[in-house]
């Protein structure tokens, strides 16, 4: 794919890597690549970051035919910069855009243009330890029609944003609420993508859990409300007697590369590792017997975060009293490891840039 390439005649003061924070700062250059029937997807460029023009009319805004994908660019110690398994991301994002009804555009094109952003931005990839580069691909659809039918005319969009820890806390176990009230996705619907309207609907739970004193929200299956499911921004992983459990991929949960990831490092190393269905009740009373000994959730942003309480109801269970569990490190420090070049990756997950 021939990417076209013009570049900023005023470049952006760079931020304080002590404070970069999460999807605040973003860099000199975006990329861009339009669609429509006649020619399919085409002129691919890079340009100066600038604000996107929208028809009032443009269907993303009015039907939410949507979709996006999540990946990180790590700075080594010698200075080199590497991806983690970005592929990954861009099957995923092609299994979005097949159940949006948004045309798919050729992973190696994909990939392509990820890397040739970073390079041209590679400034941006910050330096101190904990950070790195959120590269954040998206497509949406911009024919101008009020019409419920697949659009037209489509954008695929890269931004880039250097960024720090994705909770505030940082590697610190946060409060998690087992949602029973509202519900995020069902067995043939748009769960397991990541379409945006996805996160939209999602909000009014989180709302009311940060007003309890929660970070984030624990849903439950959509039908009997009595299956874990997923962390609004985050897989989720329970280590109980000793056998570590998460969430079958039925259809209604992400299947997120750094899940994936997990499950894989975890059979490397031989601990017990099952995907299946667990029901809250089963959490409770592991809980209650003192068998429910770690709770982690897994995603792109914040890699791994440690979970200290759940609160499910009237209950508050407090794991591991409150402190990050001796598996959840390891999997931390690994993963990271992995992704910084400061340890070997035997699975051949990083991507030199």
């Amino acid at each position: 794919m021939k990417i076209s390439v013009t570049l900023t005649k005023n470049p952006k003061p760079r931020p304080d890597e002590n404070s970069l924070g999460f999807g605040k700062y973003y860099t000199d250059h975006m990329f861009i690549m339009d669609y429509d029937k006649e020619n399919g997807w085409h002129d691919a460029r890079i340009v100066p970051y600038a604000p996107i023009v929208l028809d009032p009319a443009a269907m993303c805004i009015h039907y939410a035919q949507e979709a996006f994908e999540g990946m990180k660019a790590y700075r080594h110690a010698d200075g080199s910069i590497s991806l983690f398994r970005p592929m990954e991301n861009c099957r995923r994002l092609n299994s979005s855009n097949d159940r949006l009804c948004i045309p798919l555009i050729n992973e190696d094109d994909m990939l392509q243009a990820v890397r040739e952003l970073v390079r041209v931005d590679a400034d941006w990839v910050p330096r101190k330890p904990e950070t790195s580069l959120y590269i954040r691909p998206f497509v949406f659809a911009t024919e101008p029609h009020v019409g419920v039918h697949p659009s037209a005319t489509y954008q695929f969009v890269i931004i880039l944003s250097p960024v720090g820890a994705y909770y505030a806390e940082g590697l610190a176990p946060v409060k998690i609420y087992v949602e029973d009230k509202y519900t995020r996705a069902s067995k043939g619907g748009t769960g397991a993508t990541k379409a945006a309207a996805n996160y939209a609907q999602s909000l009014k739970a989180q709302m009311d859990a940060q007003a309890k004193g929660y970070s984030q929200v624990l849903w439950l299956d959509s039908v009997e409300q009595k299956y874990v499911e997923e962390v609004g921004a985050m897989n989720i992983f329970f280590k109980i007697n000793g056998e570590v459990i998460t969430p079958a991929l039925t259809g209604s949960v992400l299947p997120g590369i750094t899940r994936k990831s997990t499950v894989e490092l975890l059979k490397y190393w031989g601990v017990p590792v099952s995907e299946r269905r667990l029901s809250i009740d089963e959490i409770r009373d592991a809980a209650h017997n003192g068998k429910l000994e770690e709770v982690f959730g897994t995603g792109t942003a914040a890699v791994v975060s440690p979970v200290g309480v759940l609160g499910y109801k009237d209950e508050k269970y407090v794991i591991n009293n409150f402190q990050i569990g001796e598996l959840t490190q390891k999997i931390y420090d690994e993963l990271t490891g992995i992704q910084w070049g400061t340890r070997p990756d035997p699975f051949g997950w990083v991507m030199p840039l």
